[in-house]
C-alpha cells in the first residue's frame, strides 16, 4: 500500500545554498565533540563492520534529573553468530550520538532512534547497520542512544523526548562541522524508537527541558520523519503492552496515555513522514501505523506510508532476505531523496 502524496511543494529553495557557504563538503569536526564511546562489549566485531569512533556527548553537564540511584550502562550481546552483532544497551546515563560520515556527502543528515521497548536501546540491527548503510549513500547519520523512562528519570515518560529534542537541536548547531545543511535533518526510529520519532514530529516543539546552551535556540523539528514499525497508541489493546507499562506506567490514566499517543498530538505543522509497518507484525499490531497515518492525513499532512503482508517485528535491514519487505530501504532512500532535496 502506497500513499505518495506530491511533495514538490514542500521544497523550499535555496536549500543547498549551506553547503555552497560552507565549501561544499564536509569539515572535521573538532575531536572535543567525541567524548563518550558509543556501547560496546569490547569483543571484536565483524570484518569491515567496526564501530563507530566519533560521537557527541548531548549534555555538557549531565543529563538532566539524574535519579537518587543512576542506573549502570550494560551492553549485552545477544548474537550466537560471530558474523555480525546484536548487542542491546540499558542503564543509560551519558545519551550521545554515534557519528557515521559519508565519503561523499549529499548535505542531508538522519537522526536513528533504536528500537527495544523501553527497556534497552538496540545497538546494531536498528543502529550502526542502518547507520552503514545510509552513510554509504551520502547521508551523514547520528545514532541517538536515549535514556530510558524506566530508570527513574525526573522528566519521567517525556526523557527520551528531551534527548530526542536536544539532539536534533545539537546536530543544527554543529552542522557546519558534518557538512550538513540545518534545513535537511530527517528522524528516523524503529519500533520504540519509532514512537520516539513519532513524539518528535509531533511534539517537537513542547518543553521537556531547560535550556543549557545556545543550541537550545534552535528548532527540534525534523525536516523529514520515518517511523519504522512505530508503537504509536499508548492505549490498550492497540498498545505494546511493554513499551506502555515503561513509558506511562501500567495504571496510566487516560490523560497520561493520549500525552503520548503521537496519533492525538500532531500538530498542523508536522513534517512529511514515511510510514513502514508489516502486516503480520505479532508484537506491535499494524494498527499503530494506520492510527498515526490517518492523524497525519487529517492535519494535510504528507505521509507515504508503506505496508508488507509479511515481515514480522524488527527486521531492520538484516530479517528481510526473500521477502518484498526487502526493498524498504531503497523507497526510504527514495523518499528522503526528495523531500530532503
Amino acid at each position: 500500500m502506497a500513499d505518495r502524496n506530491d511533495l514538490d511543494g514542500l521544497v523550499r529553495p535555496g536549500r543547498r545554498a549551506f553547503l555552497a557557504a560552507a565549501g561544499g563538503g564536509a569539515v572535521l569536526a573538532s575531536a572535543a565533540f567525541g567524548q563518550t564511546a558509543p556501547p560496546a562489549t569490547g569483543t571484536p566485531g565483524p570484518a569491515r563492520q567496526s564501530d563507530p569512533a566519533e560521537t557527541i556527548e548531548l549534555w555538557p553537564n549531565g543529563a538532566p534529573g539524574m535519579p537518587a540511584k543512576p542506573p549502570v550502562e550494560i551492553v549485552n550481546e545477544r548474537s550466537k553468530d560471530p558474523t555480525f552483532h546484536d548487542r542491546s544497551v540499558q542503564g543509560i546515563t551519558r545519551p550521545r550520538l554515534a557519528v557515521f560520515r559519508p565519503e561523499q556527502p549529499n548535505g542531508a543528515a538522519v537522526m536513528i532512534m533504536p528500537g527495544g521497548g523501553y527497556r534497552w536501546v538496540v545497538i546494531d540491527k536498528e543502529g550502526h547497520e542502518l547507520g552503514r548503510w545510509l552513510s554509504a549513500r551520502g547521508f551523514t547519520v547520528f545514532v541517538l542512544f536515549y535514556r530510558l523512562p524506566g530508570d527513574g528519570w525526573a522528566a519521567g515518560p517525556n526523557v527520551a523526548l528531551s534527548d530526542a529534542q536536544r539532539a536534533m537541536r545539537l546536530i543544527r548547531h554543529r552542522a557546519r562541522d558534518y557538512g550538513v545543511d540545518p534545513e535537511r535533518v530527517a528522524a528516523m526510529g524503529f519500533s520504540a524508537g519509532g514512537h520516539l520519532c513519532a513524539d518528535l514530529l509531533t511534539r517537537f516543539a513542547t518543553r521537556t527541558y531547560d535550556p543549557v546552551d545556545a543550541a537550545d535556540a534552535l528548532p527540534a523539528r525534523p525536516a523529514a520523519a520515518a517511523p519504522i514499525y512505530p508503537v504509536i497508541s499508548m492505549t490498550a489493546p492497540t498498545a505494546h503492552p511493554g513499551s506502555r507499562e515503561l513509558l506511562v506506567g501500567k495504571d496510566a490514566r487516560p490523560a497520561l496515555e493520549r500525552a503520548h499517543s503521537p496519533h492525538l498530538n500532531v500538530p498542523a505543522d508536522a513534517p512529511p513522514t514515511f510510514i513502514l509497518h508489516a502486516e503480520d507484525d505479532a508484537s506491535v499490531p499494524v494498527e499503530n501505523a494506520l492510527l498515526l497515518r490517518a492523524a497525519l492525513r487529517a492535519r494535510g499532512i504528507a505521509v507515504d506510508t508503506h505496508l508488507f503482508a509479511q515481515g514480522g517485528h524488527g527486521f531492520g535491514l538484516r530479517n528481510t532476505a526473500g521477502k518484498p519487505v526487502a526493498i524498504w530501504p531503497e523507497l526510504f532512500a527514495g523518499w528522503a531523496a526528495k523531500v530532503l532535496a
